[in-house]
């Protein structure tokens, strides 16, 4: 017979066994699922921005995986002398540095998602010191935005880069021994490092200005602690007759990465 006073007690089902990870959290599951949409970058910060677990594998496995993808040569080029994989600043900033524009406080636009980019370490060399050219910068070509209040005429150029093992490179010597101080008020805007402002310190040699097409004294770029560039150039309009010249009789090689966002 029943006991009405006593409390009802239900047997709880038994746990199933943890296998770890399954199904969308796995991580080979989102690596196949990102590998069927062309590696996305406005799909990866959504999952990313889901939860703390995505946003962990986000960091561990998808960022990497992008940069690899869609910029292969690139990301190699970085990388390669690190059996570990791992570069300065962490993948998911190159992340962001090869698909954003950070825009400029005079344009319109301050940031957006750059739908197209093409990131060259020929270029790079146009913004390298003679005693700095052996070190392997990639930069983009210029984003152009219109001026506010330039009425139609002035452009600016937005440009961003990346330096491979800026703590190894001679660019950072120089900035050492020069004793460059770091920017008070300006950071990085794709790792939020400190920066140096490679104008103030007297490293903007005047190819970096001819390979953009801007007006001398134009140019400012700044170089942070892990080794990211970012930029602004007022540009000039070119006549049809004029052409670039190539740096030291070089032309752009075939390692450029060419990326749509």
């Amino acid at each position: 017979m029943m006991n009405s006073s006593r409390p009802l007690r239900f047997k709880q089902p038994s746990r199933l066994p943890s296998f770890g990870e399954t199904g969308i959290e796995n991580e080979q599951v989102l690596t196949l699922v990102f590998e069927s949409i062309s590696w996305d970058i406005h799909a990866i910060c959504a999952v990313a921005s889901v939860s703390r677990r995505f946003c962990a594998i986000a960091r561990r496995v998808l960022w990497r995986s992008l940069c690899v993808h869609r910029a292969p040569g690139m990301a190699a080029a970085l990388s390669g002398s690190d059996p570990s994989g791992r570069i300065d600043g962490g993948w998911q900033a190159l992340a962001k540095l090869m698909f954003f524009c950070g825009g400029g406080e005079s344009t319109r636009s301050p940031g957006h998602f750059a739908s197209e980019s093409r990131f060259s370490k020929t270029s790079g060399r146009f913004f390298l010191p003679k005693n700095c050219r052996g070190d392997l910068l990639y930069v983009s070509d210029p984003c152009e935005h219109e001026a506010v209040g330039g009425g139609g005429d002035e452009h600016l150029g937005v440009f961003r880069g990346v330096f491979r093992e800026f703590m190894r490179s001679k660019t950072r010597q120089c900035l050492v021994r020069r004793q460059a101080e770091l920017e008070e008020k300006v950071r990085c805007p794709y790792c939020g490092g400190r920066v140096w402002s490679m104008k103030a310190a007297r490293l903007v040699p005047k190819s970096a200005a001819r390979r953009l097409g801007s007006r001398d004294g134009g140019l400012e770029f700044y170089v942070c602690v892990n080794g990211h560039l970012h930029g602004t150039c007022w540009l000039i309009p070119l006549s049809s007759d004029e052409e670039e010249r190539d740096f030291d009789g070089e032309e752009d090689d075939d390692s450029d990465d060419f990326l749509r966002g």
